[in-house]
């Protein structure tokens, strides 16, 4: 009997890469109540991708319940967000920023977003979030995916695509 075990060599594991899109959606899958909505827009990557990492300009246009946003700690892909809604509810959204990426949540917020450039032209992007169910990993179900939409066509039209 051979009780000789091979050494431990990570680097001969499978490795699974995935693009932003397929991460929102199985962060999303963990959150009860939470919806992705995706659509492929017609304009670059970095173009749309500049629109919605634009937290104290244009994102408040896309999202328009975020009446003011301001960017309390850009440090690296560490990100702290203070906003305020049109309703005049304040949060303090922390969480993750990088290219093609952003995941944040407050107490009582969540907000996913992925975009990814497409082969053939234009830029899929993917949206989730909602009220958060306090205390637990859920959305409030109501008038997210029409939310989304809209954000989306937002989006759109200040890209002038839609």
């Amino acid at each position: 009997m051979n009780t000789h075990q091979p050494p431990y060599r990570p680097s001969h594991w499978p490795a699974a890469d995935v693009d932003q899109i397929t991460r929102l959606r199985a962060l999303a899958a963990g959150v009860t109540g939470a919806v992705v909505t995706e659509r492929l827009i017609d304009a670059e990557f970095a173009t749309v991708w500049a629109l919605l990492s634009d937290f104290e300009g244009s994102f408040g246009l896309i999202e328009p319940d975020m009446r003011h946003v301001r960017v309390a700690v850009g440090d690296g892909e560490h990100i702290e967000l203070q906003a305020r809604s049109r309703a005049g509810f304040r949060a303090r959204l922390v969480g993750t920023h990088r290219p093609g990426w952003l995941w944040v949540q407050s107490r009582f917020l969540l907000i996913g977003v992925a975009a990814v450039a497409q082969p053939r032209g234009g830029t899929r992007v993917a949206l989730t979030g909602g009220v958060r169910v306090p205390g637990r990993a859920a959305l409030v179900p109501i008038g997210v995916r029409r939310a989304a939409r809209g954000a989306l066509d937002r989006l759109q039209r200040q890209l002038g695509t839609g």
